[in-house]
């Protein structure tokens, strides 16, 4: 098998599986407001409104009073090194690279997610966002959120019509509702629950999709449903989360996910350096992403079983 050494990341095409396998497995990459960012940092506006009010004919305009700031979106950097020894290069009639790529497609999908989504401890070692469940679990008396308003915690019993109507009704009673921006991310564990549970009509609330991907997507409530297999709770950033499982209704708009590069590659030929003594060559993968959800409001969070 022919051998390529590149000198420079290279960034994969729009079309390619690992691309394609992201946007298949990480809800946030498919679903969140992308944000473009040029440097290692960008700040984006957070409006608080603008007020409206009746004026009179002839009589004086009132001015909005709405105190508006901003998001510092910080880049993280996802990423794993792959060594592989020289041989299977040579002797595999796959394409062992491709293979490995995908791989760590699938993981970073969900460590993705999970640093995004599910994670319980502020950012720091292990944990490069605030993710939502941290979020919704802190006060932040500027914006008018009190910690946990906009959580249930499901009993030792299991999930009931009532937590997931009062999870939909966290968003649905505020400021920051849009129903057609408003989606569901969930662990896959509560697909088995959701089947279960009829209105006071016997009629489902979750309604699975047809047709796959390119189909209609699995509802809850009517809202479209996307499963993430890092939803559920862990102390850091993992690809390999064991927590509760967690399921979040949120205005996509505020999920915001800033992209300062990758996915991307390089390989370095275990002839040349200091891999040469050991006939290894070595794969490195990553993708720098910056999150942040941008009003506590927007999100609500239904803590599993």
């Amino acid at each position: 098998m022919a051998r390529n050494t590149y000198e420079a990341w290279i960034p994969e095409e729009d079309s390619s599986e690992v691309i394609q396998r992201v946007d298949q497995m990480s809800a946030v990459e498919a679903l969140a407001s992308p944000e473009s960012m040029s440097s290692n940092t960008k700040s984006i506006p957070r409006s608080a409104g603008v007020g409206v009010a009746v004026v009179d004919k002839g009589g004086a305009y009132s001015e909005d009073t709405s105190t508006n700031d901003d998001i510092v979106l910080t880049a993280k950097k996802l990423g794993k090194a792959i060594r592989i020894a020289e041989e299977d290069i040579d002797d595999s009639l796959a394409n062992i690279l491709a293979t490995k790529q995908k791989d760590w497609a699938t993981s970073y999908a969900k460590l993705l997610d999970n640093a995004t989504l599910a994670v319980s401890a502020a950012p720091g070692a292990g944990v490069p966002f605030a993710s939502v469940y941290y979020t919704l679990t802190q006060t932040d008396a500027a914006l008018g959120y009190t910690a946990n308003d906009n959580v249930t915690v499901a009993a030792s019993g299991g999930v009931t019509y009532n937590n997931l109507s009062d999870t939909l009704g966290d968003v649905e009673g505020g400021d920051y509702f849009d129903l057609s921006r408003t989606v569901v991310i969930a662990h896959p564990s509560f697909r088995g629950v959701l089947r279960t549970i009829k209105d006071d009509q016997g009629q489902p609330v979750f309604v699975q999709g047809q047709g796959g991907d390119r189909g209609t997507p699995d509802t809850l409530f009517d809202l479209p449903c996307r499963w993430s297999l890092g939803c559920r709770v862990s102390a850091t950033a993992t690809d390999a989360p064991t927590g509760k499982p967690v399921l979040i209704v949120a205005n996509a708009d505020y999920l915001r996910l800033g992209r300062r590069s990758g996915p991307e590659s390089i390989f370095i030929d275990g002839r040349d350096g200091l891999s040469a003594l050991t006939d290894e060559s070595i794969l490195k993968m990553r993708a720098r992403r910056a999150f942040a959800l941008s009003h506590p409001k927007a999100a609500a969070i239904l803590l599993g079983v």
